[in-house]
């Protein structure tokens, strides 16, 4: 069994996307869960000494390689279906698996539960796309108010723990998966934590509905002012993970780039405030409902004076570069400034192969002027959201495109290939040569 998903894990990896542009969308679809959510809501299922069950779990990369780190300290695992169930009753072992945790930045997010499940951590530097360098002095920071020992934070991290003890935290950014460590290792830390200028991201609030739903005692939900009440023990039970908002991001862009009608289900259309706005504010067309929302063809674009990117609410960075798509078919001249990771522009060099107009300022600023004809040619993933935006960048262009290192794409977005085929786009899985 082990050895065919690994030869099956192998042909994905080695896959292509051929995309034959040009084609117009129709019909339904419905979002994954949040692949945000799910990765620290496994990591919480650690803090627990029985069985979790987690419904609407995105079948990816990333998810399978968080098992088998799970996996690694004991916890039993089972995947089927989108069901996740994960026993974490008997963990072993202080020590992490770091092949496996170089592969995967969330790998982080098991540092909390470990604290309260051994006292003790050492672990290397979490690895995962290429953004840029990413601090853990936030993690660290906010463990050791807690109560730990940073023994090393320079090769690698070993942090111990006799006891955890609630405090008041002020973060030095703010920092999604900083917060997630600081909330789990809270919740059974003994009194009161109250963590601010904690990030209030829909998958941080995800995780907090988890813990509580599990019993712990949160305040402040999906506020940067989080307070917890340790609790003695955290109970098993199911749970539904939420719906992708940035998977419902792609998707829309897709259909306004594409001029096409289409109805976008199984999320909270709430999580996307100021992507609603700035998709308005440049002449894209849709109707918001309570779980859904339909996109229909547009006219004219119009280029807008600054997409920015920064923390929730604010317009999602993991929106960007498909929203720069996006940019290239709009009328004007458009600035991107992107805040938050200095190699996250990195995918408009391929996008400049494909026709579009784009004028480098720094590695965090951009122009996009508009409108371009896109042209079709081989081009390549550089992260997970932009293999995204390259996916639509090949919907819009003429003729065909092949788009390597899909495994990025593999890694945040469920049977995305499969999901635009029943749209109507003609995009295939092929093995590369």
């Amino acid at each position: 069994m082990h050895s065919e998903r690994t030869a099956r894990a192998y042909k994905r990896n080695m896959a292509n996307f051929i995309v034959h542009g040009g084609q117009k969308l129709s019909g339904e679809v419905t979002v994954s869960g949040s692949k945000n959510a799910t990765l620290p809501i496994m990591c919480a299922a650690l803090l627990i000494k029985c069985k979790v069950i987690l419904e609407n779990v995105p079948n990816i990369e990333d998810i399978h390689s968080m098992a088998k780190i799970l996996a690694g300290f004991g916890a039993k695992i089972i995947f089927k279906n989108n069901i996740l169930e994960i026993d974490a009753t008997a963990l072993k072992g202080k020590n992490t698996p770091n092949d496996l945790v170089k592969k995967m930045r969330a790998s982080i997010l098991i540092l909390g539960p470990l604290i309260q499940r051994f006292g003790e951590v050492k672990m290397a530097f979490p690895g995962g796309c290429v953004l840029g360098k990413r601090s853990v002095h936030a993690h660290t920071h906010a463990l050791k108010e807690l109560g730990c020992e940073i023994l090393d934070d320079q090769k690698g991290l070993h942090i111990k723990a006799k006891k955890l003890q609630g405090k008041k935290i002020v973060l030095p950014e703010l920092s999604v998966t900083a917060t997630e460590n600081a909330i789990m290792a809270a919740v059974l830390a003994e009194g009161e934590t109250e963590i601010r200028l904690a990030a209030c991201e829909p998958h941080v609030q995800d995780l907090c509905n988890f813990l509580c739903k599990m019993g712990a005692k949160i305040s402040g939900i999906g506020t940067n002012n989080v307070k917890i009440k340790g609790v003695k023990t955290l109970k098993g039970g199911k749970y539904t993970i939420t719906g992708d908002y940035l998977e419902a991001g792609t998707f829309a862009i897709a259909a306004v780039a594409t001029k096409s009608n289409i109805t976008i289900k199984g999320i909270n259309p709430d999580h996307l405030d100021s992507f609603w706005q700035k998709l308005e504010e440049i002449g894209g067309k849709f109707k918001l409902s309570k779980s859904a929302v339909e996109i229909f063809p547009g006219k004219e674009l119009h280029a807008t004076k600054m997409l920015r990117t920064a923390v929730y609410p604010s317009f999602a960075t993991d929106l960007q570069a498909p929203f720069t798509v996006l940019l290239t078919q709009a009328h004007g001249v458009s600035k991107i400034f992107e805040t938050l990771f200095e190699g996250r522009l990195n995918y408009l060099f391929e996008l400049e192969k494909m026709g579009a107009h784009i004028e480098f300022l720094n590695p965090h600023q951009a122009l996009i002027i508009g409108p371009g004809k896109l042209k079709s040619l081989p081009i390549s993933s550089c992260d997970i959201r932009a293999g995204a935006a390259m996916v639509i960048a090949a919907l819009i262009a003429e003729g065909t495109t092949e788009i390597s290192n899909i495994y990025y794409i593999d890694r945040g977005y469920e049977k995305l290939d499969e999901k635009l085929r029943s749209l109507g786009a003609k995009i295939d899985r092929a093995l590369a040569l």
